[in-house]
């Protein structure tokens, strides 16, 4: 077999994508059943019996065109009329032609004319859906094909709606122009008068023969600029022919009548640079309406007959584990998780969009969507996220939303996209947990309450995420730490409560209908604005509310296997890392469900290094502790010690937590510090990552190293 580079055939644009399937159906099905096709960079490459010479000679002397029709719109040639000449004298001269090559194409268009007088008396119809019907019950063979790439029918019996798929606009028409009058025309061009025999050259390897190879017409959404030729548009158009819908019988819930056009979904206005949620409807008088949607073409890199890539596009679905792929978000989810076809490596991602001046719907290239090698595990957390997404999206989209929710929504949606690309990537799972944190951030303000926060995230989102900084590791000490963790039960009084008013519905709320508000509540005392702030804010609310339940301890304590680690409390403390960032994280890793990181943690990679902060800042820290030292010792708890800190006074914050160990026979080496207020609030702040009762004690052998061995002997 030879191997031809078909240089004229290229994943976009979507003209030159079909002319590919349009190149290898015909030679399989004509010329030689064992071609084989594949993709390989931004070319097709075919293996085939014939050579340069034969291929091309056999689309000059040999190919028969597909019968494509359109009897039901306009300049379709089966009427009378000035605007219905030229199709019509192109028909009249395929009748009378004695060339085999048409024969099948003669006997479509009488059985056409057949059923336009039984249906019609001859006259274009006013609904063109019983025609579209009666035509699918009378023709047979390739005719077949088109009809099912340009309507599908859904629903049974007297119950039947058409829909057209997005790929020919409006069953053949796109505006007032008529895809079919021009294949024609391009049948008379390429066949009948054999005017442009010397373009195949340019038209199958790319090769240019002769310059301005122009025809002059249009490829409507297909080719929206670039030269053509009315090749191109003969085989791009029986390549169309493989994207066929099917007639589907679905019943749902809410009667839902379900598209079946192979990989076709609804729009989404993300995960490609030019993205606008206008992207997602259709203009007509300034009215929003919904969107033509997108559609995923499949890139195989391995060499494919006719017949099997036609599989894949008869097959053409693609489902979570949930449901089928409906918009791009499920479809990027579908392909990433559990993928849709063996050999497929890629897709391209078309929108039909209006574009000039939403005058114009052109096929418009999103970019490419690789599929992973193998199925991450890490995806798998994604599934958390399925309704949340929908309900955010939902609300994005109200016309009362506010702008910054959209804005936020947009930043989550192309993160959690890049996610599915790279799912081993770990900033960019940090990526996502930050753009969550961003959202809440609006949604507590009020905007958007039917979405809903963060739904509980499993522990595997700390694996996902976890890149071995002392950022991360310090986020999620921060997140999962609690007032308490029972052996049999989940953690409670857990910090979550002082970035969201939470109950067990969500959000807290008062009110009904359009005047529902949520609550304010005086233990929210995170902004989400300041990472430093928030940090001091935490430590300084947990110390009044435990002084007011006459608790003398600082109600904070680790969770199992996520607690702050002496290394990084010392870089954090030396203004070495960016608490902006750390508290950015934590608040989204507060969703991580308390009950399933306690039954299965998922620890994170500690640092080797035996760095420590001051000796001034561990006595601080221990004078702060939720639990009584191992030796049965406590400390009781003085919140004007973070006052003093959040003030700017050291000293005196370090004299109070002096006196109290002291009180508790605790007689630390070190006597007083000073240091500038921006160090006093990032001591504050620090007391918001917990320790183990294992690094309290090597603190306190730090600073008492006598007082330990005493008590402990």
């Amino acid at each position: 077999m030879i191997v031809h580079n078909l240089d004229g055939c290229a994943p976009t644009p979507l003209a030159h994508y079909l002319k590919a399937l349009g190149i290898l159906r015909l030679v399989s099905e004509q010329a030689d059943p064992q071609a084989r096709g594949w993709w390989e960079g931004d070319r097709f490459r075919l293996a085939s019996i014939l050579d340069h010479n034969a291929l091309e000679n056999f689309f000059i002397e040999q190919y028969k065109p597909t019968p494509i029709f359109n009897p039901w719109g306009g300049r379709s040639g089966f009427y009378p009329g000035k605007s219905e000449k030229s199709a019509r004298m192109v028909l009249t001269t395929i009748e009378s032609s004695n060339d085999k090559r048409f024969s099948e194409y003669k006997a479509a268009i009488k059985t056409i004319r057949r059923i336009i007088k039984a249906s019609t008396g001859g006259v274009k119809p006013e609904k063109k859906e019983e025609l579209i019907m009666a035509l699918r019950h009378a023709v047979r063979g390739k005719s077949m094909l088109w009809i099912d790439s340009v309507s599908s029918v859904v629903g049974s019996g007297d119950n039947v709606d058409i829909f057209y798929p997005a790929l020919f606009g409006t069953g053949g028409n796109e505006g007032s122009g008529s895809y079919t009058s021009a294949y024609m025309a391009a049948i008379e061009q390429c066949i009948l008068k054999r005017v442009w025999d010397h373009s195949l050259r340019t038209v199958l390897f790319g090769e240019i023969t002769v310059p301005g190879c122009n025809w002059g017409q249009s490829m409507g959404q297909f080719m929206p600029e670039g030269t053509i030729t009315p090749w191109d548009f003969l085989l791009a158009f029986e390549g169309a022919c493989m994207v066929r819908s099917a007639v589907v019988s679905r019943n749902t819930t809410n009667s839902m009548k379900w598209m079946s056009s192979p990989f076709f979904v609804a729009p989404n206005s993300y995960g490609y640079p030019s993205e606008a949620q206008l992207d997602e409807y259709a203009l007509n008088k300034g009215k929003k309406m919904p969107g033509r949607g997108e559609q995923w073409f499949p890139l195989w890199s391995q060499p494919m007959t006719f017949n099997e890539a036609n599989q894949i596009f008869v097959q053409g679905r693609a489902t979570t584990k949930r449901s089928r792929a409906t918009d791009g978000w499920s479809m990027a989810r579908a392909i990433s998780s559990l993928g849709v076809q063996q050999g497929i490596r890629e897709f391209m991602r078309y929108g039909y969009l209006q574009r000039n001046n939403q005058a114009t719907t052109f096929a418009v290239p999103l970019g490419r969507f690789r599929v992973p090698d193998r199925i991450s595990p890490r995806l798998a957390c994604l599934d958390d996220l399925d309704t949340w997404l929908g309900r955010l999206h939902r609300e994005s989209r109200m016309k009362s939303a506010p702008s910054r929710l959209e804005l936020v929504t947009r930043r989550l949606s192309d993160a959690l996209f890049a996610i599915t690309q790279h799912p081993e990537e770990s900033l960019r799972w940090q990526t996502v947990l930050s753009a969550m944190a961003d959202v809440e951030g609006v949604l507590r303000t009020g905007a958007g309450l039917s979405a809903g926060p963060i739904p509980l995230l499993r522990p595997d989102w700390v694996h996902a995420a976890d890149d071995g900084s002392p950022a991360f590791r310090l986020a999620l000490a921060c997140a999962l730490q609690a007032a308490g963790f029972p052996r049999n039960g989940p953690p409670y009084n857990l910090v979550r409560r002082h970035w969201l008013p939470l109950d067990r519905n969500g959000f807290t709320t008062s009110g009904t209908g359009s005047q529902k508000r949520i609550q304010t509540d005086p233990g929210v005392v995170l902004t989400g604005r300041k990472g430093i702030d928030d940090a001091a804010s935490l430590v300084q609310r947990r110390l009044i509310e435990a002084g007011q339940s006459g608790d003398r301890l600082l109600p904070l304590k680790p969770a199992w296997k996520a607690s702050a680690h002496p290394s990084d409390l010392a870089r954090l403390l030396a203004g070495e890392e960016d608490l902006d960032r750390t508290m950015q994280l934590a608040r989204a890793l507060m969703a991580i469900d308390g009950r399933q990181w306690n039954l299965n943690p998922c620890p994170v990679r500690f640092p080797s290094d035996d760095t420590y902060p001051d000796d001034a800042w561990l006595a601080v820290r221990l004078a702060l502790l939720p639990w009584p030292l191992a030796d049965g010792r406590t400390i009781n708890a003085d919140a004007a010690i973070i006052r003093r800190l959040v003030s700017s006074d050291i000293p005196s914050a370090v004299k109070i937590a002096l006196q109290r160990l002291l009180a508790a026979g605790i007689k630390a080496t070190v006597r007083t510090a000073a240091a500038g207020s921006e160090t006093a609030l990032i001591w504050a702040a620090a007391l918001a990552f917990p320790i183990t009762k294992t690094t309290a004690a090597d603190f306190l052998g730090r600073l008492d190293a006598n007082s330990l061995k005493e008590k402990t002997l």
